[in-house]
């Protein structure tokens, strides 16, 4: 669905828009999407992440219509630098599962079903990207339901893992998790939406799965004792620059997994 307001808002799928953030970066991509969700003739909306500070990008969300909640994925500040200003320009509560990050409401709760803006928000705990990493299941929404994923899966490339906070053993336990939701949409908080979350979530683990392997293949050439660095050289050897970080990061999960008995495969 792409049909598109005056304010840059898009249809996603039957129950969510978005507008994406004028924040684009090597770790972003194109930019944080916000989303809104709302029932057919639901009389306000809930609005998720609601991504950098820029007031034009508020005013337009907040333009859209009342909005009665505020959710947050995760603690990144692509995600969460606006929310305490989009609280207090639309009166809207944030929740968060950090509650450094709520104003006015509780912190939210695994397997907590939340009923807003005329449909049912299922909260789902989905750590590795972060350790507060959640994830937000419309079941309602169209013939297999929607997921909004954060950056728990993007919709283009590969999710960094935040590590010591994210951990390559928690994500792979959130990527099961996704897969058993079967054919959702995928409502990623960075890229386009995709289909089917349960393929996406497969593909996402053969990606990590064959990251290990190299990782152990590096180890065996350069010894079981060589550091982040020396194996993201080998691993990550055309990376660029921009996200060299990134790519050490996801290595140290990577180590950290393996050398505390995780397997590869």
């Amino acid at each position: 669905m792409t049909s598109e307001t005056s304010r840059g808002i898009v249809r996603s799928s039957e129950l969510t828009r978005f507008r994406l953030a004028p924040n684009p970066g090597p770790m972003s991509l194109d930019g944080t999407n916000s989303y809104l969700i709302a029932a057919p003739g639901a009389a306000a909306r809930v609005a998720v992440d609601p991504g950098p500070l820029d007031e034009p990008h508020l005013q337009a969300l907040a333009g859209e219509g009342p909005v009665e909640l505020i959710l947050i994925t995760h603690r990144h500040a692509d995600h969460t630098a606006a929310a305490e200003r989009f609280s207090a320009l639309t009166g809207a509560p944030v929740r968060a599962a950090d509650p450094a990050h709520c104003h006015g409401a509780p912190p939210l709760r695994d397997g907590e079903t939340i009923r807003a803006a005329g449909t049912d928000i299922r909260v789902l705990a989905t750590p590795g990207h972060t350790a507060d990493s959640l994830c937000f299941h419309l079941p309602q929404d169209g013939p297999h339901g929607s997921v909004l994923t954060g950056d728990t899966i993007l919709g283009s490339g590969t999710t960094v893992l935040d590590y010591p906070d994210g951990t390559l053993r928690d994500y792979l336990d959130s990527l099961d998790r996704l897969e058993r939701l079967g054919p959702a949409t995928v409502l990623p908080a960075h890229g386009p939406v995709l289909p089917a979350l349960d393929a996406v979530a497969r593909a996402y683990r053969d990606h990590r799965q064959g990251r290990l392997e190299q990782v152990r293949a590096a180890l065996a050439a350069l010894g079981a004792d060589a550091d982040v660095r020396a194996v993201t050289d080998v691993v990550y050897a055309d990376v660029d620059p921009s996200v060299r970080r990134a790519a050490e990061l996801s290595v140290a999960a990577q180590l950290d997994y393996l050398r505390t008995g995780g397997t590869v495969g």
